[in-house]
C-alpha cells in the first residue's frame, strides 16, 4: 500500500493535537456526547463511507476500499455571497448556473453569468429532464451510471439527489421526483424559512471540481436503498472550518491511500464512533435474499428449517408466508413426523385473500396439537367403561374407534372408544380367555379350553371355532388372512381365518411356547424351553434354533431382519434372522423383561425390577433408562411408543409419560388411588388421540374396568 504523503497533516486539519483522540491518555472533554461530533460530522459529510469489498481485503471495518463521496454541500448560510465557476456541460444538455468564484476553486475554464432569462430556460429544460426521468430518480445507478444519494448542511438536514455529469466529474442539481410534503417541504428541496432560490443560482454551486469516481459510492447505495429515509441524527455542532478541504484532499487520493488513511482514523476513533459506523455500515448488507432468489430455490432453502422455524418465518413478510405455506413444503415436514396423510377439511380456510391454507400443514399443526396434548394439555376426566366383573382383563386390542379386551371370565366384549358403550359380549368359549387378534371387524381369541374362535365384532357372531391344539392357546400373531398360534402344548399352528382350515403345524419345541411372531413368510416363537426358533411355516421346518438364554424366554420383536428376544435370565438377545447369530447380548435389567416393542433400529423393554430401557439393536447401546423420582415403583406390566413419548404401565397402579428422546419423565397419565394397596393397570393400548387402560386389583381394591383418555383436538 502506498503511503499517505499528507495523512498527519489531513487528520490535523480535522483535530487539534491537543484533541482526545491524538491523545490516548486523555478522556473527552464534558458535554461530549457519543463521541467527538467532528468526527460524526466527517462520517456524515462524507457521504456514509462504506467498506466495499476487494480480494484480499480484512473482513472487518477496514475491510476493501473506503470510498469516500464528496457531495456538493454550501458552507453556511452567511456565505452565500461566495460562489464558484461551474464546469461547462455538453452540448445540448443544459447548463447550471453560475456565479463568483468560490474560495480554493479549481476550475479551469470561465463561464459566462447567467441572467434570469436563461435561468428561466434552463428550469424548462430541467422540467423536460425530469419528465424524461420519471421513475429512475430512486434507483440505485441511473441507465446513464449517475448516483443517488443524499448528505447534510450545518443546522439543517435535509434530502437531495445528484447526478454526476459525464465530462469534467462536475455534480449538478437534479430536482427531486414525487417529493413528499410533509419530509421536504413544498418542492423537496431544503430552504432557509423565506428565501425562494432560482435553478442555477448559488445553491446549486459547488465548491471546486471534484475528481471523477469510477465506482459507486456507499452513499449512493444507502441513499438507494432507504429512498427518502431520513438519516442518523448528528450532534448539533458546527463543522469545522476545515471540513470541506479535508474532503477535497481525501478524494484526490488513490485507493490504497484512502485505506491507509481510513486505518488511522479507525485507530484514533473512540468505541462509541465506531459503533456509530457499524449501526450505518450494516444494515446496508442485509438482504432479504428468499425473495430474490426464484420460488423453486427459496422452498428448497426454506425446507432445511425446522418447522418451528418456518412457523415464525412466516410472520416476516407477505411473500414469505405465501412461500411458507406450500403445500408440498408441508408434506415432506409431515412424512419426516410420521404424517401420511394430509387432513382435508370439507371447506378449506382461507387465511387471507389470495392464498389457502395447506392441509398438509393443517395435519402437521393438528398433530403439534396433540402432542401438547399428551405433554402438558389438561386431563379431562376418562371414560369409565365397566365389565368383566371383578375378574382380570388378560388382553386388550385397540383399533380405530373399536376397542376388545378379554378376561378370565371366559368373554370378549366390544367397546365403543367414542361413547365408551359395550357393543358386543362374544360369548362362547368355555375356558378363560388368554389372547387375541384384531383386524378391522374380525377378532380372534385363544383360549385354556384350547380353541381358537373367529369373531364378528359387528354382529357378535362366531364365524370359527378352531380345533387342534391340546393345551391353553397361550400367544397369536395375526398377519393378512392368517394367524399363527402357540401352546402349552408347544406346538404352533398355522390357520386360514377365512376357512378356519388349519394350514400347517411346526413342531419341535420341548415346553410351552409363550410367545410368537409372524410377518407373512417366517415364524419365530420363543418357549420356557430356554430357545427360540425360526420357522419355514411352508415346508413346516425349523431353520434356525436360537440358543443362548439361560431361562424362559418371554417376549419377542421381530422386524423381519432381526429377532429380539427377552428372557427370564434378565438378559436381552438380538439376533440375525438369516444367519442365525447372535449380534447383542443386552444386559442392564435385574429381571423379567415382560414386554418390548420395537421399530426400525429402536427397542423399548419393560421389566419386571421396575424400570424401562431404551436400546439400539444396530449397535447395541442403551441410549435411555427411564428411571429418577418419577419412576415405577413396581413391575412393568405393559409399555408402548411413538415417535415421541414412551407410555408405560406399571402394578403401581400409574400409567406414565416419558420423553422417547431424553428420556425424561413427563408425568403421570393415570394414578390409581388404589395404587400401591393392590390397584393394578393390566394392559394399555395407545392410538394417536386415545389410551386405554385396562385396570383393576387381585385383592378387590380397585374395580376392573377401562378408562379411555382423549387426547384429540378441536377441528373448529
Amino acid at each position: 500500500m502506498a503511503a499517505c504523503p499528507q495523512r498527519v497533516p489531513w487528520l490535523g486539519r480535522l483535530l487539534p493535537s491537543s484533541h482526545p483522540w491524538l491523545c490516548p491518555a486523555r478522556r473527552s472533554p464534558p458535554g461530549t456526547v457519543e463521541g467527538s461530533p467532528c468526527v460524526l460530522w466527517a462520517l456524515a459529510l462524507a457521504g456514509s463511507p462504506t467498506a466495499r469489498p476487494q480480494s484480499g481485503a480484512p473482513g472487518h471495518l477496514r475491510a476493501g476500499a473506503v470510498i469516500l463521496r464528496l457531495p456538493v454541500l454550501q458552507a453556511a448560510a452567511e456565505e452565500e455571497d461566495v460562489s464558484g465557476p461551474w464546469e461547462p456541460e455538453r452540448a445540448g444538455e443544459g447548463s447550471p448556473g453560475s456565479g463568483p468564484e468560490a474560495n480554493g476553486s479549481c476550475a479551469q475554464e470561465e463561464q459566462e453569468p447567467v441572467s434570469s432569462t436563461a435561468c428561466g430556460e434552463q428550469e424548462q429544460e430541467e422540467e423536460e429532464e425530469e419528465e424524461e426521468e420519471e421513475g429512475s430518480c430512486c434507483s440505485e445507478e441511473g441507465e446513464d451510471g449517475s448516483n443517488v444519494y443524499f448528505y447534510y448542511t450545518i443546522g439543517e438536514r435535509w434530502i437531495d439527489y445528484l447526478q454526476r455529469t459525464e465530462d469534467g466529474g462536475l455534480l449538478r442539481h437534479v430536482r427531486p421526483k414525487m417529493k413528499r410534503k410533509s419530509e421536504n417541504g413544498l418542492d423537496g428541496r431544503a430552504l432557509s424559512p423565506g428565501k425562494k432560490l432560482c435553478k442555477g443560482s448559488e445553491y446549486s454551486r459547488t465548491l471546486g471540481p471534484c475528481m471523477p469516481s469510477p465506482t459507486t459510492t456507499f452513499g449512493d447505495l444507502r441513499n438507494a436503498k432507504a429512498g427518502q429515509a431520513r438519516r442518523r441524527c448528528i450532534p448539533s455542532v458546527a463543522p469545522p472550518p476545515e471540513l470541506q478541504d479535508w474532503l477535497r484532499t481525501f478524494q484526490r487520493w488513490s485507493g490504497p491511500e484512502k485505506l491507509l488513511a481510513l486505518d488511522e482514523l479507525i485507530d484514533r476513533c473512540e468505541p462509541s464512533q465506531i459503533k456509530y459506523m457499524m449501526q450505518v455500515i450494516e444494515p446496508q448488507f442485509q438482504r432479504d435474499f428468499i425473495s430474490l432468489l426464484p420460488k423453486e430455490l427459496a422452498l428448497y432453502v426454506l425446507s432445511f428449517l425446522e418447522p418451528r422455524d418456518l412457523l415464525r418465518a412466516a410472520q416476516t413478510c407477505r411473500y414469505w408466508r405465501v412461500l411458507a405455506e406450500d403445500n408440498l413444503l408441508w408434506r415432506e415436514k409431515c412424512r419426516e413426523e410420521g404424517i401420511e396423510e394430509p387432513l382435508n377439511l370439507r371447506k378449506r380456510r382461507l387465511l387471507s385473500p389470495g392464498f389457502m391454507y395447506s392441509p398438509w400443514k393443517f395435519a402437521f399443526m393438528r398433530q403439534h396439537k396433540i402432542d401438547m396434548n399428551w405433554r402438558s394439555g389438561e386431563l379431562k376426566a376418562p371414560k369409565v367403561l365397566k365389565g368383566h366383573d371383578d375378574h382380570v382383563i388378560t388382553c386388550l386390542q385397540f383399533c380405530g374407534n373399536r376397542i376388545v379386551s378379554g378376561s378370565d371370565d371366559n368373554t370378549l366384549k366390544v367397546w365403543s372408544a367414542v361413547t365408551g358403550e359395550c357393543v358386543q359380549t362374544l360369548v362362547g368359549h368355555t375356558g378363560g380367555v388368554w389372547s387375541s387378534q384384531m383386524r378391522d371387524s374380525i377378532v380372534i381369541s385363544g383360549s385354556t379350553d384350547r380353541t381358537l374362535k373367529v369373531w364378528n365384532a359387528d354382529t357378535g357372531e362366531c364365524v370359527h371355532t378352531l380345533y387342534g391344539h391340546t393345551s391353553t392357546v397361550r400367544c397369536m400373531h395375526l398377519h393378512g388372512n392368517r394367524v399363527v398360534s402357540g401352546s402349552r402344548d408347544a406346538t404352533l399352528r398355522l390357520w386360514d381365518i377365512e376357512t378356519g382350515q388349519c394350514l400347517h403345524v411346526l413342531m419341535g419345541h420341548v415346553a410351552a411356547v409363550r410367545c410368537v411372531q409372524y410377518d407373512g413368510h417366517k415364524v419365530v416363537s420363543g418357549a420356557y424351553d430356554y430357545t427360540v426358533k425360526v420357522w419355514d411355516p411352508e415346508s413346516e421346518s425349523c431353520t434356525h434354533t436360537l440358543q443362548g438364554h439361560t431361562n424362559r424366554v418371554y417376549s419377542l420383536q421381530f422386524d423381519g431382519t432381526h429377532i429380539v428376544s427377552g428372557s427370564l435370565d434378565t438378559s436381552i438377545r438380538v439376533w440375525d434372522v438369516e444367519s442365525g447369530n447372535c449380534l447383542h447380548t443386552l444386559m442392564g435389567h435385574q429381571s423379567l423383561t415382560s414386554g418390548m416393542e420395537l421399530r426400525d433400529n429402536i427397542l423399548v423393554s419393560g421389566n419386571a425390577d421396575s424400570t424401562v430401557k431404551i436400546w439400539d439393536i444396530k449397535t447395541g447401546q442403551c441410549l435411555q433408562t427411564l428411571q429418577g423420582p418419577s419412576k415405577h415403583q413396581s413391575a412393568v406390566t405393559c409399555l408402548q411408543f411413538s415417535s415421541k413419548f414412551v407410555v408405560t404401565s406399571s402394578d403401581d397402579g400409574t400409567v406414565k409419560l416419558w420423553d422417547l428422546k431424553t428420556g425424561e419423565f413427563v408425568r403421570n397419565l393415570v394414578a390409581l388411588e388404589s395404587g400401591g394397596s393392590g390397584g393394578v393397570v393390566w394392559r394399555i393400548r395407545a392410538s394417536n388421540t386415545k389410551l386405554v387402560c385396562a385396570v383393576g386389583s387381585r385383592n378387590g381394591t380397585e374395580e376392573t374396568k377401562l378408562l379411555v383418555l382423549d387426547f384429540d383436538v378441536d377441528l373448529k
